[in-house]
């Protein structure tokens, strides 16, 4: 059985790899080392490693989900600045007021990426949609106190998001 990698040994056997996988995803060298760097920060904020067998298995699906992060953020930012683009100059967002808009706005996404899918969902209908937890039940066919949980857990998140950075 071969010995544990520590974050050390896996980035220097692995990091140049994970940089070229990542940009043959994203087409784009600046964003490729970013997450592979976002990649191994996020390791080494997790302390130890596994036992890996298959350590560029592990660090893909570690990179895939910065990937879709990455992507979605890029996601909430075009669809941001598509609907400044229909607002009158006159009541437009100065530059500095965008950026901290972007900002909360991606702080929200990665809030909404910590929630199991049907506390998301749960979440966007009572808060987004504006239905009531009944309704929300309802809509998604599982009892009222699945909902008033899902909802809880996703203000409890609200809350946590507050002190973060």
């Amino acid at each position: 059985m071969p010995s544990p990698l520590s974050i050390q040994t896996l980035y220097s056997e692995h990091h140049g790899w994970l940089r070229s996988w990542l940009r043959s995803r994203l087409g784009n060298a600046a964003d490729a080392a970013d997450l592979a760097q976002d990649t191994f920060l996020r390791l080494l904020g997790k302390g130890e490693l596994p036992d890996l067998r298959t350590p560029r298995a592990f660090l893909r699906t570690v990179a895939r989900g910065l990937v879709i992060d990455h992507w979605r953020r890029e996601e909430v930012e075009r669809a941001y600045r598509e609907a400044l683009a229909h607002l009158p100059e006159a009541v437009a967002p100065s530059p500095e007021e965008r950026e901290l808009i972007l900002e909360l706005l991606e702080r929200v996404a990665r809030l909404l990426d910590r929630l199991k899918p049907r506390a998301r969902m749960a979440f966007l209908l009572a808060q987004c949609e504006g239905l009531t937890q009944k309704e929300v039940a309802e809509r998604m066919g599982i009892s009222l106190r699945s909902v008033e949980r899902y909802i809880a857990d996703a203000l409890y998140q609200c809350y946590l998001l507050r002190f973060e950075e």
